[in-house]
């Protein structure tokens, strides 16, 4: 498959030691696909937003609730305010991206000064959109009083992060899973008009991030044991949520990531890409390689999504956080196999989306 889609996009979790192999490893087998690198969220933040619980069950105006409800994360037991307490003044001193993040660029900085990391590969952040911890951890009657708490939070941890770390080296995305949750109607949501306050929410986390840093949305219908928790028909609210992301950032976006079903090789689910409405300069990477299938699989999905969408790079559908670490290896070489380098033509400014 070596005359692929060119470039790849790895969208996160990478279950491996810590930031510095994750860099290593990534850079020897990835190194000419990549335009920017994530630190793998290892140690404690290798669950995704598993880490985020204690920052609110250590908060003394909760107590824990029933585990048992559809949106929490890991049958977590959802949390509620005490009696009597109300989310007024509350607050979070620290929610972790932003040290995690400053760690991981010093040891960045480091391996792209001994030529380990390409120069031109900047480095990946990606934060959780607030709507998932407070989605998964807080009871439903008070996740409207919790969310602009936390979010709050999110802002002034990336301002640390863009305080810290040089604009030019930076790449920040948000993971937008527990969205398609909600639009799929297999969560409950405290608030109306979901596409609409879906979309509002992802366009003012997009204007946190200033356009000198690159912005990009992981689009998600989750990773649970290797499945989703809805099984959507076709692309189309990817499409739609990714065309309202276009539209509405006063900013550049520099690329979105779609999840493909490992079942999913036909017209049916790629049709929806011919109505997207990306602007040249934004990337599309398309999550269509899976493990279960490997070469063969992704092959025959590369060759539907052809049908419809010239220019893209390819991903898996989700992290790797639930794989093991011997398992990384061949996941980089499935990237490798299914795509092409980067060319002086595909560099941004003259085709920022991919060529297939």
């Amino acid at each position: 498959m070596s005359e692929g889609p060119v470039g790849v996009h790895l969208v996160g979790s990478v279950p491996l030691g810590g930031a510095e192999e994750v860099f290593r490893r990534v850079s020897a087998v990835l190194g000419d696909r990549l335009r920017r690198i994530p630190d793998g969220e290892t140690g404690p933040r290798s669950d995704w937003i598993g880490w985020q619980y204690p920052v609110f069950s250590s908060q003394p105006q909760f107590e824990p609730g029933l585990p048992g409800a559809s949106s929490s994360y890991r049958a977590l037991p959802q949390l509620r305010l005490r009696s009597g307490v109300a989310a007024d003044g509350m607050g979070f001193d620290e929610l972790g991206y932003a040290s995690a993040a400053m760690s991981s660029h010093r040891i960045y900085a480091r391996l792209r000064e001994e030529g380990v990391i390409p120069p031109t590969c900047r480095f990946l952040v990606s934060l959780p959109t607030p709507l998932a911890p407070v989605s998964a951890f807080v009871a439903l009657e008070h996740q409207a009083d919790l969310e602009p708490v936390y979010e709050a939070q999110m802002a002034r941890e990336v301002e640390r992060i863009l305080d810290a770390i040089p604009a030019a080296d930076l790449a920040i995305q948000w993971d937008a899973r527990y969205e398609f949750a909600m639009l799929d109607g297999a969560i409950a949501v405290w608030f109306g008009d979901v596409r609409a306050g879906i979309v509002a929410r992802l366009l003012r986390l997009g204007a946190l991030v200033p356009p000198e840093v690159e912005l990009g949305y992981h689009l998600c219908y989750g990773d649970e044991e290797h499945g989703h928790f809805s099984e959507p028909q076709d692309s189309k609210d990817l499409v739609a949520v990714a065309n309202a992301l276009g539209d509405g950032l006063a900013r550049p976006l520099t690329w979105i990531h779609m999840p493909v079903p490992v079942s999913r090789d036909d017209d049916g689910w790629f049709a929806p890409l011919r109505d997207l409405r990306l602007a040249p300069e934004t990337e599309l990477y398309l999550g269509l390689l899976h493990p279960s299938d490997r070469d063969e699989g992704a092959r025959r999905r590369i060759e539907a999504a052809r049908r419809h969408v010239a220019r893209f790079g390819v991903a898996t559908e989700c992290g790797w956080g639930r794989e093991s670490a011997e398992a990384v290896l061949g996941l980089l070489e499935l990237h490798r196999g299914a795509s092409a380098p980067l060319t002086e033509h595909a560099e941004r400014g003259q085709s920022g989306l991919l060529t297939g």
